[in-house]
């Protein structure tokens, strides 16, 4: 049946919410929200499949108030009415600022707990109650651990970035969580793909539920203007200096494959002066939510990444995409890359591509189904190099997304790279930068600047 729904007001929410959402600008809801929350709000379980950017957070968040302000129970003390599970802290944290807004004119609660702060207040939190709580699920179990939280009062619970949530390994802690919760409940569950661990997930703790799916009007990396250079592994610190040259001052995300590798790229931009700072997984929560403050901002528009902000985080604005180590697993990539582009805007976004990695950009590129145009000539593959480059993909998709995680339970063992840099990788040479012979201009190549700051 095709839906006439093109108003929020068409939707049957709580004027409440209608006015929250105002002044936040919705007018029209998206596909997914169009679709998903009449199935929400007639209290089925559903399976929502999209991608990020395409407004689920409000597609969940926006009925579960209007039937948590229905109810009109109080909080259960040590626990919440409605959780929401998602795979790390920023994405927590996101969708728990959303739910402030959404509740400003209600007297609905809301709290965020994660792992890498004090545990303290998030216990004195828990035992006043909330209404919605969002949570990773390692910080969760560990309070469950502890007696310090209960589920089974909750009654509706929510499944964000299902699929990451897979591959960071946490299906494990999902399933504990889910046989705590109440058995009266309505259960949620988004995620941009269903592969086959997914939907036993689904056919184990849904009930009936109602699946929908919604492709984007034009898929992101149709707006996404996407170029490689081909250049050698120890050639790539100072073929990013010649490439973020004309971009000073334009909002820009910088993936590595690695923490160690994250920080060296981030002070060596630093060194050129650009305002870059680093987020993975080895920083503090302050250092983390610093770091995220200051490139939406544009106090500091360069961030260097590791895959820990491949999803979830959505800054407008981002003007390109830099994938100085391809992706182990073709599908990151496309979250990375998925980090412009949003909110139907154009982005662009280059790979720095070393011959051991044509392989991994061969698999991108089948992925997506598009060829990725060269900023320079490839070079012949070496001899022999396809085949070890195969032997180096299969060992990395043994421990895809793993190490990345950051609500594992405590004690609970991560899988996944090392952390130690590639050989011949990041400023591979040391010693100070150096201006790159081969191109000419751009005071930011010619030496690290005075003023420049992290």
């Amino acid at each position: 049946m095709r839906l006439s729904l093109t108003r929020f007001t068409d939707l049957g929410l709580n004027d409440s919410i209608l006015s929250a959402i105002a002044e936040q600008g919705y007018e029209t809801p998206t596909p997914i929200q169009a679709r998903a929350i009449p199935q929400v709000l007639a209290g089925r379980d559903l399976i929502g499949l999209a991608q990020t950017g395409t407004g689920k957070t409000a597609a969940f968040v926006l009925p579960l108030i209007h039937q948590l302000l229905a109810e009109n129970k109080q909080a259960p003390g040590r626990s919440c009415r409605a959780l929401i599970l998602a795979p790390t802290r920023e994405l927590a944290a996101q969708i728990e600022e959303q739910v402030r807004a959404y509740t400003a004119h209600t007297r609905l609660t809301s709290a965020v707990i994660f792992g890498g702060v004090k545990a303290g207040p998030q216990i004195k939190t828990l035992a006043r109650g909330v209404d919605i709580l969002v949570a990773t699920p390692g910080r969760l179990l560990d309070h469950l651990g502890e007696r310090k939280a209960r589920l089974d009062l909750t009654s509706f619970v929510v499944l964000d970035e299902a699929d990451q949530m897979l591959d960071l390994g946490f299906i494990p802690a999902i399933r504990k969580l889910l046989r705590l919760v109440g058995k009266e409940r309505q259960t949620l569950m988004f995620s941009a793909t269903m592969v086959p661990a997914i939907r036993q997930l689904a056919d184990d703790f849904l009930s009936n539920p109602e699946t929908v799916a919604v492709t984007p009007p034009s898929k992101p990396v149709e707006r996404i203007d996407q170029k490689v250079l081909y250049t050698e592994a120890a050639d790539k610190p100072e073929a990013l200096i010649d490439l973020m040259a004309p971009e000073a001052g334009k909002r820009t995300i910088i993936f590595t494959r690695t923490k160690h590798g994250a920080d060296r790229v981030a002070k060596r931009l630093v060194k050129y002066g650009h305002k870059a700072n680093a987020i993975h997984g080895d920083k503090s929560q302050n250092q983390r939510t610093r770091a995220l403050d200051a490139f939406k901002s544009g106090e500091s528009p360069v961030l260097v990444a590791t895959d820990i902000a491949a999803r979830g985080i959505d800054v407008d604005g981002v003007d390109l995409v830099v994938n100085y180590e391809l992706p182990n697993v073709a599908e990151n990539y496309v979250h990375r890359i998925g980090r412009t582009a949003r909110a139907g805007a154009t982005g662009r976004a280059v790979a720095l591509c070393a011959p051991d990695e044509r392989v991994m950009l061969k698999d991108i590129e089948k992925t997506m189904g598009v060829a990725i145009a060269g900023l320079n000539d490839a070079p012949p593959m070496p001899k022999g190099e396809a085949a070890k480059s195969k032997s180096r993909r299969r060992g990395g998709r043994r421990g895809q997304g793993q190490g990345q995680g950051e609500g594992a339970p405590s004690g609970q063992k991560r899988g996944g790279a090392s952390g130690k840099p590639r050989q011949g990788g990041e400023d591979a040479r040391g010693g100070k930068p150096q201006r790159n012979r081969r191109s000419g201009g751009g005071g930011q190549r010619r030496g690290p600047s005075a003023t420049a700051a992290e």
